[in-house]
C-alpha cells in the first residue's frame, strides 16, 4: 500500500453566497461563482501549495460545484503532475433547491440551537448525512492507496463543513468535538501529514468557538 505523505484539504475561495445570502434565491447553490477576492484567495493558496508539492505528483479530488472548480483552476498546479477528478461526495451540505432567505436564516438559527451535526434542513441534509457520504468517499480513497504508484500527495478541494467532517471521520472525533470547531476561512487549508509513527497528524487545529460538552459513558 502506497499511503500518501500528505492529504491537503482546501476550502473554496470566497463565493457570491459568502457575501450576499440573497443570491441563493436566484442562483443555484452549485452554480455560485467566486468573487474577485475569492479568486485572489485561491491564487494565494496556489502559491503555497505549489511550493509544498514541488515536483511531486498529486491526486486531486474536486467537489462538483462551480466555486470549487474555479478554486482548483486558480491554484495553477502543474497539469503534468496532477491527476484531477470531480468527486460529488465532497460537495457542500445540501440545503434543498431554491432558498427562501428568511426561511434559511430561521433554519440556521434552529441549527445553532439543535446542533450542526444532527440538524436536518427541511429539504436538505443534516451534517450526519454529509458524514456518511464522506465515509463512503474515504473507503474509495483508501482503496486507491493499494496502487503501488499512488502519488505522494492528495488534494481535496471542497467546503468548510465537509472539511471538518472529513477530519472528524479520519481522526475519530466525537460529535461534541466536531460541534466545538469552526469552519476554516475561505481559501484556507488543513493537511493530514503522515508522521514517523505511521499515523496521520493534523498540521494545525481548527479554531474552536466553544469548549466541547461531551455526554454519555464513552
Amino acid at each position: 500500500m502506497a499511503r500518501p505523505r500528505r492529504i491537503v484539504l482546501i476550502r473554496h475561495g470566497e463565493s457570491e453566497g459568502n457575501v450576499d445570502d440573497s443570491v441563493y434565491e436566484r442562483v443555484p447553490d452549485h452554480a455560485l461563482r467566486l468573487t474577485a477576492r475569492g479568486r485572489r484567495q485561491a491564487a494565494e493558496a496556489g502559491v503555497q501549495l505549489r511550493r509544498e508539492f514541488g515536483t511531486e505528483r498529486v491526486s486531486a479530488y474536486v467537489s462538483p460545484y462551480r466555486r470549487t472548480h474555479d478554486t482548483f483552476r486558480a491554484l495553477r498546479l502543474d497539469p503534468t503532475l496532477v491527476r484531477a477528478r470531480e468527486e460529488p461526495r465532497l460537495r457542500e451540505q445540501d440545503w434543498g433547491n431554491w432558498q427562501d432567505q428568511e426561511d434559511v436564516r430561521r433554519q440556521k438559527a434552529a441549527r445553532d440551537s439543535y446542533g450542526h451535526f444532527f440538524y436536518r434542513f427541511a429539504q436538505g441534509e443534516s451534517g450526519a448525512d454529509v458524514y456518511d457520504r464522506v465515509d463512503a468517499f474515504l473507503e474509495s480513497l483508501w482503496r486507491s492507496f493499494d496502487a503501488p504508484d499512488h502519488p505522494p500527495n492528495v488534494l481535496l478541494v471542497t467546503h468548510g463543513l465537509t472539511m471538518r467532517l472529513f477530519c472528524m471521520r479520519w481522526m475519530h472525533w466525537s460529535v461534541a468535538e466536531f460541534e466545538s470547531l469552526s469552519n476554516p476561512g475561505n481559501g484556507e487549508t488543513r493537511a493530514l501529514v503522515l508522521g514517523a509513527d505511521g499515523r496521520y497528524h493534523l498540521d494545525r487545529p481548527f479554531e474552536k468557538w466553544c469548549a466541547p460538552e461531551p455526554y454519555g459513558v464513552l
